[in-house]
């Protein structure tokens, strides 16, 4: 999910350098949707992981 998230930040980098405002702003904020949903599994992840220690 984490490579997914970098590789539109990198198409969304890309096409701002070219010029291409619309699909830079729409890839950024797959980006970024992408980097919260990995954020949020990651806690749960944790999370879960503690409890099933015990």
């Amino acid at each position: 999910m984490l490579h997914y998230a970098v590789v539109f930040l990198v198409i969304a980098l890309i096409a701002a350098l070219f010029g291409f405002g619309g699909i830079a702003a729409s890839a950024a904020g797959i980006a970024q949707i992408l980097f919260v949903v990995f954020l949020v599994l990651a806690v749960a992840s944790f999370l879960f992981g503690l409890i099933r220690k015990r």
